[in-house]
């Protein structure tokens, strides 16, 4: 759980993807590896996911594939049999967190007050999801909450784009940003693979210049 954690952190940003086709899968996770940002939590949103997971999985072994949006156990369970190293959910769903946690699979629930906050801490959790990050309140949010809670990082995710993410990446309690502009669904619904990869390579140089 901790090497992932600390890769998340490395990279700096993890690439939201929704594929409504899991064709589209193997040709993404060679962007995204290629473009130096060898990572996707893939949404459980659509039909496709599922299996675009196991592809990306097994394809590109050494590239961290997680899930998100899982809302329910029974849908980690899926995720992580299919090869997901990662859970993440957009609020915190206390059955899905002990699943993981007891079955040492790492997972980042999703956020926005104190009270989740310590949830989050009676199992253990050091890293949380802000979400809907810039709807929520975005930077100044984060660091309202960030005061009393000095042992907890944050991944803020919705709303970030190139544009801002500079502000987020320069605060020390951001772990990473999640991020869906790499890999927006149009482009890879229209097989712009290139410039998905060329987003990423992006995203690598942005991060590298903030965090040195």
């Amino acid at each position: 759980m901790v090497d992932v954690l600390q890769k998340f952190h490395e990279l700096g940003v993890v690439p939201v993807v929704v594929l409504d086709d899991a064709k589209d899968a193997e040709a993404l996770g060679k962007a995204l590896c290629d473009g130096g940002l060898p990572v996707a939590e893939v949404t459980f949103r659509t039909a496709a996911a599922e299996e675009s997971i196991r592809i990306m999985a097994s394809k590109f072994p050494d590239m961290l594939v997680g899930a998100g949006t899982v809302l329910t156990v029974d849908q980690a369970k899926r995720a992580v049999a299919a090869g997901a190293k990662f859970i993440v959910s957009p609020g915190f769903n206390a059955k899905v967190v002990k699943y993981c946690v007891d079955n040492k699979i790492p997972v980042t629930p999703g956020i926005q007050t104190p009270t989740e906050i310590e949830m989050a801490l009676e199992f253990g959790l050091k890293v949380v999801k802000f979400f809907p990050a810039e709807a929520a309140g975005g930077l100044k949010m984060i660091k309202a909450l960030a005061g009393p809670y000095v042992n907890t990082y944050f991944m803020p995710t919705g709303g970030i784009n190139l544009k801002n993410a500079p502000d987020y990446l320069s605060y020390e309690k951001i772990w990473a940003v999640g991020g869906s502009w790499i890999a927006k669904k149009d482009d890879i619904s229209a097989g712009n693979f290139e410039k998905i990869k060329l987003n990423a390579e992006e995203a690598v140089a942005l991060v590298k210049a903030i965090r040195p």
